[in-house]
């Protein structure tokens, strides 16, 4: 007699206590604290000041009329123009170095260089590198501008040098980690065929990653936009630097008038970006936190030849770099005059900072919290904002026929869509345009000094970065369970909660940490008008030229910006899980 009786295995339900749990409730109790120091919720803590209230409705009332006289609009052009130049000259100069520095960092390059069993060799040059290249990323491009002004003096080299220096440590890291994370076997095959090293590299990798290359470096080239006008403030010229001086002055009108020009010429780079992109087959901006293996979102690069918009851009950016330079007036010979050499080796003559004192430590323990806590808050407002607008600035979910209105329904308020859709992507543009220093000033007119105009600004900045980069993600994303949970009737609240979310929630939640590490680097720029934190520290030592002071702060903040570096990358690869 046979036993036809069959075992039944009922699996063992998975703990609460995993990773992500235990991550996430960490996550909520550090933003809880954060948001605690911030004045949130603290009893006894005065957060708005009520005295600016009549100085902020004049300012607002100014958006409304703002300067165009002739003379004022071209001195506005004028600044715009130098503005893209910086921007042009520093992408261009950034993604040279980060060429070098990311096949010099990348683990792939040395593997396929030195093969064999050199590897303690190979482990210390990647290891070597990847640390040099650590300390330009950690220290912001304003911080390297005032720098450079203490060598170079108000020359073009200091804008197109400060965003270049931090952004080719950027774009080296990035471009490691895409090179590394494309799929190695081409490569492997022309190796083992007999394929010279450097040959079987060009060939069997270069290819495959050069889409996602040339995507991040249209992002790039958006973020060094920002970047040029955010050293304005410094005194390097442009918009950043007109828009400083008219809101010092207290020049409403011609402030509005160079928001305007600010938000204009963003969206413009970014139509711009996004056409080429969209013609080239690229999908997104940004493509972070792929699970190893995942090839779904590597575009193939759409031959420009029969395309006459891209050979446009391609000779349109081939002119812009000779043009920037002439506009500029750049003379790099100043790079090795001897007044240059000269007022270098007084600023490097300055010596090793003595170690500091018991309260000065004490000091910067707080200040460091603070502006830990600062970026905290500030990544919090603008993940939870990126995550709502991105819902109706993507331009697959509102519009008829889209993920929430399915082909079928009435269509007559279409009109409600296109509007959304339109003040949605208008608001992100107007948000990320107009740089984190100004929001914190314009913020501290009924805010007191503190964390919270800090993170408020940052947060608004942020979000408009943060809402376009989502919104991508969720007009890439795979319509079939969404378009099955509409045929079988579920409301649209439904078809976010069930069929959205839990696709792209884990891409949102990656690009949150990757940009709370750049946020942590942007604190310091609210710092230096006033916001609090390391970076108001930052500015009373290089006000009264404390430079040893200036070299243990940012000392402090190196080290701050690499812990929250390993954080955020350990949070990325429980994500990943």
């Amino acid at each position: 007699m046979v036993n036809t009786q069959q075992t039944i295995t009922i699996p063992l339900r998975p703990s609460l206590w995993n990773p992500k749990t235990v991550s996430a409730l960490a996550v909520l109790a550090a933003l809880g604290l954060a948001a605690y120091q911030a004045g949130l919720g603290r009893p006894g803590v005065d957060l708005i000041n009520l005295g600016g209230w009549p100085q902020l409705r004049e300012f607002l009332v100014a958006s409304l009329r703002p300067d165009l006289s002739p003379e004022f609009v071209a001195l506005m052009g004028r600044a715009a123009l130098v503005t893209l130049a910086y921007a042009v000259l520093g992408t261009a100069l950034s993604v040279g170095l980060g060429i070098v520095g990311g096949l010099l960092s990348s683990a792939v390059w040395w593997q396929t260089v030195l093969p064999g069993n050199a590897s303690g060799l190979r482990r210390s040059l990647w290891l070597g590198v990847r640390g040099l290249l650590a300390f330009p990323r950690a220290i912001h491009e304003l911080i390297w501008g005032l720098v450079l002004l203490q060598v170079l003096g108000l020359n073009p080299l200091v804008g197109v040098l400060a965003i270049a220096i931090p952004f080719g440590a950027i774009v080296a890291k990035v471009f490691s980690e895409i090179l590394d994370e494309t799929p190695p076997e081409p490569l492997h095959a022309l190796l083992n065929a007999g394929t010279p090293p450097l040959a079987a590299f060009v060939y069997g990798l270069l290819p495959q990653a050069l889409p996602n290359l040339l995507s991040y470096t249209f992002y790039r080239f958006e973020c060094s936009l920002r970047a040029s006008a955010v050293l304005g403030i410094i005194g390097a010229g442009g918009l950043g630097y007109e828009i400083f001086l008219s809101l010092q002055s207290l020049r409403y009108e011609q402030l509005w008038t160079g928001f305007y020009a600010l938000i204009v010429l963003n969206g413009a780079v970014d139509a711009w970006s996004a056409v080429v992109r969209r013609r080239m087959g690229f999908t997104s901006r940004l493509d972070i936190n792929r699970k190893p293996g995942d090839t779904s979102s590597r575009p193939a690069i759409k031959a420009p030849s029969q395309d006459w918009f891209l050979r446009l851009s391609w000779m349109g950016a081939a002119l812009a770099i000779p043009l920037s330079w002439w506009w500029l007036r750049l003379d790099v010979g100043a790079l090795w005059s001897a007044r240059t050499q000269r007022l270098l080796g007084e600023l490097l003559g300055t010596g090793w900072p003595p170690l500091p004192s018991w309260s000065e430590l004490v000091n910067l323990a707080r200040l460091s919290w603070l502006t830990v806590a600062m970026s905290m808050v500030a990544i919090a407002l603008a993940g939870l904002g990126g995550i709502l607008f991105s819902l109706p600035a993507a331009q697959n979910f509102l519009l008829p026929g889209g993920l929430l209105r399915p082909i079928g329904q009435r269509e007559g308020s279409a009109w409600v869509a296109y509007t959304l859709l339109g003040l949605s992507r208008m608001v992100l543009l107007v948000s990320r345009a107009i740089p984190a220093p100004i929001w914190a000033l314009v913020l501290l007119y009924m805010l007191f000094p503190g964390v919270l105009p800090g993170a408020l600004a940052l947060a608004l900045h942020n979000f408009g970065i943060l809402g376009r980069l989502m919104a991508e993600v969720n007009e890439n994303l795979d319509d079939r369970p969404v378009r099955a949970l509409s045929t079988l009737g579920a409301s649209p609240s439904a078809v976010v909660a069930y069929g959205i979310l839990p696709q792209n929630l884990g891409r949102f939640l990656a690009y949150i940490l990757y940009r709370w590490e750049v946020c942590l680097r942007e604190t310091v720029i609210v710092g230096l008008v006033g916001a609090g934190g390391l970076g108001r520290l930052l500015t009373e030592q290089i006000s009264s030229f404390d430079y040893s002071g200036v070299t243990i702060t940012l000392g402090v903040f190196v080290v701050l910006t690499f812990g929250v570096d390993a954080v955020s990358q350990r949070l990325r690869g429980v994500l990943r899980e």
